[in-house]
């Protein structure tokens, strides 16, 4: 029976003076780690757990079998990879780099009648889609991730027809317009007609598995793609029976992982989303939210999307989606503790005014130390 590993960080730090000097950066990004527990699984079950110091990590893994160790190694160097900005080609010419050394925010442009939170406000109302487009724009989104298929449980399915109706004009303003452009699909026929309107990032909430010419395509285009984890391959929220949620998760990303560069997908253009919402329980998407800063092991930038979700429904006396924005907030603010690069977000002005003063926070902690040690 084979066995895995995790190095998983637990204890995170403000700045890296401020445990004696040991913090480990986490992917390049402003959230430090100073204790990590390595965990050993087999058949599912967790065999063995050791909590170690930043500077203990590499003498744990020496100690490993070398298959183990291999691993360790792997996740120990994703933990600390900086990752290189993406960078967009606009149509026309010219590039868009989106940094990944700081978070960055998407703002979620969905065009169905039907989604959870803003399903029929923007769908054939062209004029409304653009100017909330823009207002995103302007109060700071990097991307936006532009949707014409709702993906909520028991969401009736769409015809690719009606998709591209949706999909490939509001891409083709936004282009226009020079705005950096995500597409939420599973199909590749909307897919390469996105890319062709000017959209740069394919989003795939099944992780290229609905489409089986997807792979092929998304290695062929070179343009970054979001793999996202979903329980179900058809219908996306079934099949979420979890032994651990957040080791299963992360095991099921990292075969991800592993088909896309084996399809031929580059490294530096694979984004991971562990799916928050997506055929998991409030339980597990706690799990999930609180593990965030494991993903990270994985060596890819991480995008989190639980803005407006359910589990803050669940936890504040069933607010309805539009009700939900302090939960949200909350929710984006874990996920930037955590390290995570990339927010997709409904409201973004506050989430916005959040990062700013997170961010704020993070310098000040940086020179702390150095003002009581002087």
């Amino acid at each position: 029976m084979s066995e895995t590993l995790y190095l998983r960080p637990i204890a995170l730090a403000a700045s890296p003076q401020s445990d004696e000097g040991v913090a480990v950066r986490l992917a390049g990004g402003l959230t430090y780690a100073s204790r990590f527990a390595l965990i050993r699984r087999s058949g599912g079950r967790v065999t063995a757990r050791e909590v170690l110091g930043g500077d203990q990590v590499e003498a744990a893994l020496a100690r490993l079998p070398d298959a183990l160790a291999a691993e360790g190694a792997a996740q120990w160097a994703g933990l600390r990879a900086a990752h290189a900005p993406l960078q967009l080609g606009l149509k026309g010419g010219g590039a868009r780099v989106i940094r990944l050394d700081q978070p960055q925010i998407l703002g979620i442009l969905n065009l169905t009648p039907d989604s959870f939170s803003d399903g029929g406000e923007f769908l054939d109302k062209p004029e409304v889609a653009s100017a909330h487009a823009s207002a995103m724009l302007e109060a700071g989104a990097a991307i936006i991730d532009v949707g014409g298929e709702s993906t909520r449980p028991g969401a009736a399915a769409v015809w690719e027809g009606d998709e591209l109706k949706r999909v490939i004009p509001a891409v083709e303003r936004l282009a226009a317009s020079g705005a950096a452009i995500s597409v939420d699909t599973r199909r590749v026929g909307v897919m390469e007609a996105a890319l062709a309107a000017g959209a740069h990032i394919l989003n795939d909430v099944s992780a290229l598995r609905h489409d089986p010419r997807a792979l092929e395509f998304a290695a062929r285009t070179g343009v970054p793609v979001v793999l996202m984890h979903a329980p179900g391959e058809e219908h996306l929220h079934t099949q979420g029976d979890y032994t651990d949620v957040v080791l299963d998760v992360f095991d099921w990303l990292r075969i991800r992982r592993d088909v896309a560069l084996a399809a031929g997908i580059t490294r530096e253009k694979i984004i991971l989303d562990p799916g928050i919402g997506f055929g998991k329980s409030l339980a597990d998407n706690l799990a999930l939210m609180n593990a965030l800063p494991l993903f990270h092991a994985l060596g890819q930038p991480l995008l989190v999307g639980a803005s407006r979700k359910r589990m803050i429904g669940a936890l504040s006396n069933e607010a309805p989606a539009h009700k939900r924005l302090g939960g949200s907030l909350m929710l984006a603010a874990r996920a930037l503790e955590a390290g995570v690069q990339m927010l997709r977000v409904h409201d973004v002005a506050p989430t916005v005014q959040m990062l700013h003063v997170w961010r704020g926070l993070r310098d000040a902690a940086l020179t702390d130390f150095a003002q009581i040690a002087g």
